[in-house]
């Protein structure tokens, strides 16, 4: 989604969202355990590169380069949700994550970051924090009802989020969200495909992984980027909130992915995506998690090779 101008508000970091990253990336740690080299979250992933082409329309939303119509180089990783390296693909309740980074003309980047949900599982980094938090306390034979329990029964977006993520049969056939600003989908319905619990249990654990090198080598993966309009009164802050499916949607231009990356895991080691990494002609909104999420992947990087 792509705002109007009296719609924004600064975003500047503070010591505050400082402190909260902190609390953030350490709870992670907490959670998942040090693996060194890795993403806190997120930490299973492949990579890829291609082009980005903009369509007409995209320029008539933003003047921002990224939207001039010319071939915009980028590199897209691929991951699931978590901090465990060894996560099965096919692990229930696992959202998907696609990231995108544009090299731009001259050595600037612009990143995207999206997730395969339909919304944000809670309002602000404070309540992500006691998420995770709540996660952290709630070991496997912890008596009931446990902090995780109780977490879901007084943020019903929560659960309500994750019970949107399904297990796709590739990387290529999901539907990913820029949650908090943008809206990134594949050419559904011309085809998505998700895959039951049962048949996402019966796969191997990296199958998704594999999957994405062979199949761009056979042919080109190809996604639509598209923006969702904010119609006057719609909420910009709070991203557990989606608007109503009736807001307009336009085709912003069209992300290729023909050329799979030799060796995925060490390209990964040196990659970041912050969602405030942005160009002329896209502004933050006034949703502080996206300032949030970009400090905690930033503190996230200066750790990963502890």
């Amino acid at each position: 989604m792509f705002k109007d101008k009296s719609l924004l508000t600064s975003a500047a970091a503070s010591a505050d969202d400082a402190s909260l990253t902190t609390q953030i990336v350490d709870t992670f740690y907490k959670i998942y355990g040090t693996h060194p080299g890795f993403r806190v979250n997120h930490a299973k992933g492949v990579v890829a590169e291609g082009s980005f082409v903009a369509t007409p329309a995209a320029s008539a939303l933003s003047r921002a380069a990224l939207f001039d119509g010319s071939s915009i180089p980028v590199t897209v990783r691929f991951s699931n949700d978590g901090g465990l390296p060894s996560v099965p693909d096919g692990a229930p309740s696992n959202p998907k994550g696609m990231a995108i980074k544009f090299h731009m003309l001259g050595g600037a980047e612009v990143d995207i970051v999206l997730l395969a949900v339909k919304f944000f599982p809670v309002a602000s980094g404070e309540e992500f924090r006691d998420l995770l938090v709540a996660i952290s306390e709630s070991p496997t034979d912890a008596p009931k009802p446990t902090k995780l329990d109780q977490f879901a029964a007084s943020h019903p977006t929560f659960p309500a989020a994750f019970a949107t993520a399904t297990t796709p049969d590739s990387f290529a056939d999901e539907e990913y969200r820029g949650i908090d600003a943008f809206v990134f989908v594949d050419k559904a319905p011309e085809k998505l495909v998700h895959l039951t619990a049962d048949e996402a249990a019966r796969k191997p654990p990296d199958f998704l992984v594999d999957d994405l090198p062979r199949r761009i080598a056979k042919r080109p993966v190809v996604f639509h980027l598209k923006a969702q309009l904010a119609a006057a009164g719609d909420q910009t802050r709070d991203p557990s909130q989606p608007w109503p499916d009736n807001r307009q949607v336009v085709d912003l231009g069209v992300l290729t992915l023909d050329k799979p990356v030799a060796d995925s895991l060490e390209a990964q080691k040196k990659l970041a995506f912050l969602p405030t990494h942005l160009t002329d002609g896209i502004e933050l909104s006034d949703d502080r998690l996206l300032v949030i999420r970009a400090g905690a992947e930033a503190l996230s990087f200066a750790r990963r090779g502890r």
